[in-house]
């Protein structure tokens, strides 16, 4: 079922105007009577039902929970801020319809998400049309803010935007092959993936960087998306010789891979992305996930003293979902919004211009972004990749992820 707890906003908001609540309202000149307050409402999009919603619903309520502080502490006076969630389901065309509705919608200020890379293509070109800005927590694929050809060297952003408080697969691809063959010492890895633009891009990105680095290529293979069966995968890799699987996708099927591997007798580790980086990964895998490995955004949360609040209010409020993954981003991700509407404001004698011009404004001031955050320094460079390079292999350990490496990776 999905979460609804704090999706539904508590009063219609109106389209075509910012919203005011019930302590004041607009005079006839337009101008706001005193003690109004203007509601603006952040939207998120993400897959809160379905494939991938663990992680999904760990950016919602990411986003919740800054939603709520900002709120609490006053951060932009006169102004409340709602969140208005949306779910993709992990589908492409959804997003797209989602960010339409989102873009129709003349309340929303800005969207945190997607979660997948794949579905942040389609709704690119739909907020850019719209000069909204979109602030993905956990999009990786390089392509996104460099444009196709940016493994030549030659890198274009593609839409002004789009934003993102993940680093790319450019670096988490090469940090995962360099600890694959430098530190476990692999020879030979099978490669697999989803057919995903997330999944397949991390993996070919790794493929490169492993045999670069004197490893060789074991095999590749492809798997669908809601695919469950996968012994003929097993088949192979067992007969390939391999002494590691690297999978380029997401925890719902890499889950089901390594679980097979295992009970097949091949006991060889696989190693993924952050896409597989979640808890569900384990009590899926259950004992099978043990020795396995992925690499993630960042350091792990846990560690940072500034996150230590946010975790023990998602803790306390008891929300679903894996705040450990892209919660922190996520958080920083509406922040970075809730910020640049301040800015604007202040630019602005106090109050918020018309949402058209609104919406541009904010682009402008999440672009010149700069504070720390709850899972690091936010800022963006002229791409609008985050200037946080910082990565971390896990491993499953007595039945839990735990970090085995942190650092930064220039290639």
């Amino acid at each position: 079922m999905r979460h609804r707890s704090l999706l539904l906003l508590t009063s219609v908001l109106t389209t075509g105007a910012l919203t005011l609540t019930a302590c004041g309202s607009r005079g006839d000149d337009g101008k706001k009577d005193d003690g109004a307050t203007t509601t603006v409402v952040i939207g998120v999009d993400a897959p809160l039902t379905g494939a991938n919603s663990a992680t999904g619903l760990g950016i919602q309520y990411g986003v919740q929970i800054a939603v709520d502080d900002a709120n609490a502490k006053k951060l932009v006076p006169g102004v409340t801020f709602k969140v208005k969630a949306l779910d993709d389901k992990a589908l492409p065309a959804s997003g797209q319809q989602n960010a339409t509705a989102l873009v129709a919608d003349k309340s929303v200020i800005g969207v945190v998400g997607p979660l997948n890379s794949g579905v942040a293509q389609s709704m690119q070109q739909v907020f850019n049309a719209a000069k909204m800005v979109e602030i993905s927590p956990s999009n990786t694929n390089p392509t996104l803010t460099q444009g196709k050809e940016w493994a030549t060297g030659t890198k274009t952003r593609p839409f002004k935007t789009y934003f993102r408080t993940a680093t790319t697969d450019a670096l988490q691809g090469g940090f995962a092959a360099d600890y694959a063959r430098n530190t476990l010492k692999k020879q030979k890895a099978f490669i697999v993936d989803d057919k995903q633009t997330y999944g397949a891009g991390l993996a070919g990105i790794f493929k490169g960087k492993f045999v670069a680095l004197g490893g060789k290529s074991a095999g590749e293979d492809h798997v669908n998306t809601g695919d469950t069966d996968f012994s003929t995968l097993v088949t192979k890799i067992r007969n390939s010789g391999a002494d590691m699987v690297y999978y380029g996708g997401q925890y719902d099927e890499s889950e089901l891979v390594t679980k097979q591997l295992k009970a097949a007798g091949v006991n060889i580790p696989l190693m993924g992305g952050d896409g597989m980086f979640s808890d569900t990964y384990i009590k899926t895998a259950g004992t099978a996930a043990e020795g396995d490995l992925s690499t993630s955004v960042g350091v792990p949360v846990t560690t940072l003293q500034g996150a230590k609040d946010f975790i023990a209010t998602y803790k306390s409020k008891g929300y679903p979902g894996d705040y450990g993954t892209y919660g922190g981003y996520s958080y920083d991700a509406a922040t970075a919004i809730i910020k640049a509407v301040k800015s604007v404001m202040d630019g602005n004698d106090g109050k918020l211009p018309a949402m058209d011009d609104a919406r541009s404004k904010v682009v402008d001031a999440v672009q010149k972004t700069d504070f720390e955050g709850i899972a690091g320094h936010v800022s963006f460079d002229e791409f609008g990749d985050t200037t946080n390079k910082q990565l971390t292999v896990y491993q499953v350990k007595s039945g839990k992820w735990e970090a085995v490496k942190s650092g930064t990776y220039t290639g």
